[in-house]
C-alpha cells in the first residue's frame, strides 16, 4: 500500500525534469532521423562504394532510420503518458503533505489508509466552552486531512494508470526489463509489424507532408515504389521523394506510351533534358510529372538543402516539348546569377510548367489563371510543408519569377486561402496582376521589370501592374530596347538582378 507518508516524501522534481529531458530527446530524433536518411540515399546513390559492403552498409542505415522511428513513436506515445503522470504525482504529493501537515498540527496521526488516528472523541455538555472549541477544532482538522489523504490516493492512483500506459509503447520494442539486442536486426523484428502505406492523395501540402514524416524509411521507399504515380504527384514531400517516384514514372512512360504521341514525347523531352544537366554537372529532380496532360517542374539543384529557391512561372503558349529546354535553361541563368550575387549560396530553381498555358487567342479567359493559380498556390505550400516537417534547418528565401501570363496565374494564387508562401515575387513583363496593387501578393518584397518596347507589359490588360507608378513594386533594370522575351536574356541587366533577389532582398545601386 502507497501511505499518504510514502506519497508525501515521492521526488516529484526529478521526476518532472526526466520527463522535460525524455522530451527534448524525442525531438532531437527527427532531424537525426532526417540525416540518416539523407546519408543512405547518398551512400545508395555513390558510384565509388558497390559491393556486398556498399550494400550491407546502406541497409544497415535503412534499418537504423527505422529503428529511429519506431522508437520515436513509442518514446512520442510514452511522452504523453509521462506527462500525465508528472501531473498527477505533482498533485498527489502537494495534497499529502497537506494531509500530514494538519495531522501534526492538530496533534493526532493518519494511518496506512489515510484515516486519522487519536481524533478526540465528539464533544459532550458538560465540557468547558474551551474544551469544547479543542475538541470541534480537532475534528474539523481531521476532516480536512483525511479529504486530502483521499485526494493524494486518487491523485497517486492516476499517476500510476499513467506509468502503466506510459510503459507500453515501450515493452512493444521490448525496450524494458529485457536483454539489450546485439543486431540491427533483433531490433528491427521487435518492432510492430507496419501495414503498406496508403498515400493520402487527397491530403493538403501540410497533412501529405506530416504522413511522410511519419513514415519509417523502408516504408518511404515501400510507397515510392508501390505506388509512384500518387507519391509524384503530392505536394508536400520531399524533392528526392518526388524525383524517384517520377523517375519512375517517365521511364514507364518511354517505355508504354506509343511512339509519336504528345505523351511519348514529353517524356523523351524531359529525359533530354534531365540528361543533359546531369552531363552539365548540375542536380536535378523532377519535381512533377503528368504526360497525360504535359505537367511539368524540373529543379536545376538539390530543394531539400538548398537556401534560396527560385520558381520560374512562365506565360502563355508555353508546352514542355517546344519550351522546356529554353525555360530550363533560364532557370540555369538565374541560378548562375544568384550564385554571383552571393559566392557560396546554395540555390535551386524550379522550371515550373505546373499548368496549362492557354494559346494566345484564349489568354483573356480566367479559367487557365484561375486553376494554374490554385495549383502554384499548392506547389509553394508543399515546398514549405516538405522542409518544415523534416526540421531539415532554417526554410529558404523562396521567390517567384513570374513572366507576362504567369504574373496573372501568380496574383490568382496569391488570391487563394492562406497566405502565398514566398518571400518574393518579381514580374517580368506583366499584363496586370489582378490584385491592384503589389501588397496584393502577399509577398514582403514585389519587384518588377518592364520596358517601353515590350506592348504586354504596358497593356493594362489585368490590370495594374510594374507599369503603374502607383502600383508599389520595386523596379528593376532594364533597356530601352529590351523586348517581351528578353529578361532573361544573358546580356541585359534584368538577369543580373533577378539573381540577386533571389540570393537575398535587392535595392537598386
Amino acid at each position: 500500500m502507497t501511505t499518504t507518508a510514502v506519497v508525501a516524501g515521492w521526488d516529484v522534481p526529478q521526476l518532472r525534469g526526466a520527463v522535460v529531458t525524455l522530451g527534448v530527446l524525442t525531438d532531437r530524433l527527427v532531424p537525426w532521423r532526417s540525416r540518416l536518411d539523407e546519408l543512405g540515399r547518398q551512400l545508395g546513390a555513390a558510384g565509388s562504394w558497390s559491393g556486398p559492403a556498399g550494400t550491407a552498409a546502406a541497409a544497415a542505415l535503412v534499418e537504423l532510420s527505422t529503428i529511429t522511428s519506431g522508437v520515436g513513436g513509442a518514446l512520442a506515445a510514452s511522452l504523453a503518458d509521462l506527462t500525465g503522470l508528472s501531473a498527477a504525482a505533482d498533485e498527489a504529493q502537494e495534497l499529502a503533505a497537506e494531509a500530514l501537515a494538519v495531522a501534526a498540527a492538530g496533534g493526532f496521526a493518519l494511518d496506512g489508509a489515510g484515516r486519522a488516528v487519536g481524533v478526540p472523541a465528539p464533544p459532550h455538555p458538560a465540557m468547558a466552552p474551551d474544551q469544547l472549541a479543542d475538541v470541534e477544532a480537532a475534528r474539523s482538522a481531521a476532516v480536512l486531512a483525511e479529504a486530502r489523504a483521499e485526494g493524494a490516493r486518487v491523485a497517486a492512483a492516476r499517476a500510476g494508470a499513467c506509468a502503466r500506459a506510459a510503459e507500453e509503447p515501450l515493452l512493444r520494442l521490448g525496450a524494458v526489463d529485457v536483454p539489450v539486442p546485439d543486431r540491427f536486426a533483433d531490433l528491427v523484428d521487435r518492432l510492430p509489424p507496419a501495414p503498406a502505406p496508403q498515400v493520402p492523395a487527397t491530403a493538403g501540402p501540410r497533412g501529405a507532408a506530416a504522413w511522410w514524416a511519419g513514415l519509417t524509411a523502408a516504408g518511404q521507399l515501400q510507397a515510392i515504389d508501390g505506388q509512384p504515380r500518387a507519391v509524384g504527384a503530392l505536394d508536400g514531400l520531399p524533392a528526392w521523394a518526388r524525383d524517384r517516384a517520377n523517375r519512375a514514372n517517365l521511364a514507364a512512360a518511354l517505355r508504354h506510351l506509343p511512339p509519336g504521341s504528345v505523351g511519348h514525347d514529353t517524356a523523351g523531352v524531359v529525359q533530354r533534358t534531365l540528361t543533359e544537366l546531369v552531363a552539365a554537372g548540375s542536380v536535378a529532380q523532377l519535381l512533377q510529372f503528368d504526360p497525360a496532360t504535359g505537367l511539368v517542374a524540373l529543379s536545376v539543384g538539390d530543394l531539400d538543402t538548398a537556401a534560396a529557391v527560385g520558381v520560374l512561372v512562365p506565360g502563355v503558349e508555353t508546352t514542355v516539348v517546344d519550351d522546356l529546354a529554353g525555360l530550363v535553361g533560364d532557370a540555369r541563368d538565374v541560378a548562375a546569377a544568384a550564385a554571383v550575387a552571393a559566392p557560396g549560396l546554395a540555390v535551386a530553381t524550379v522550371a515550373w510548367l505546373g499548368y496549362r498555358t492557354p494559346r494566345w487567342f484564349t489568354s483573356v479567359s480566367e479559367h487557365a489563371s484561375q486553376r494554374g493559380g490554385r495549383d502554384l498556390d499548392r506547389a509553394l505550400d508543399g515546398l514549405a510543408a516538405s522542409r518544415a516537417a523534416r526540421a531539415a534547418g532554417p526554410a529558404p528565401r523562396t521567390t517567384v519569377l513570374a513572366h507576362s501570363y504567369g504574373t496573372v496565374v501568380t496574383g490568382e494564387a496569391a488570391r487563394a486561402p492562406g497566405l502565398l508562401a514566398t518571400d518574393a515575387v518579381v514580374l517580368l513583363g506583366s499584363p496586370g496582376t489582378g490584385t491592384g496593387t503589389a501588397e496584393g501578393l502577399e509577398a514582403a518584397e514585389v519587384y518588377g521589370a518592364w520596358s517601353a518596347a515590350d506592348p504586354i507589359a504596358w497593356s493594362g490588360w489585368y490590370g495594374a501592374g510594374p507599369f503603374d507608378t502607383r502600383f508599389g513594386d520595386v523596379p528593376l533594370p532594364t533597356e530601352p530596347t529590351q523586348w517581351h522575351t528578353q529578361y532573361y536574356d544573358r546580356d541585359r541587366p534584368t538577369l543580373a538582378a533577378v539573381g540577386a533577389v533571389v540570393a537575398g532582398p535587392w535595392a537598386p545601386r
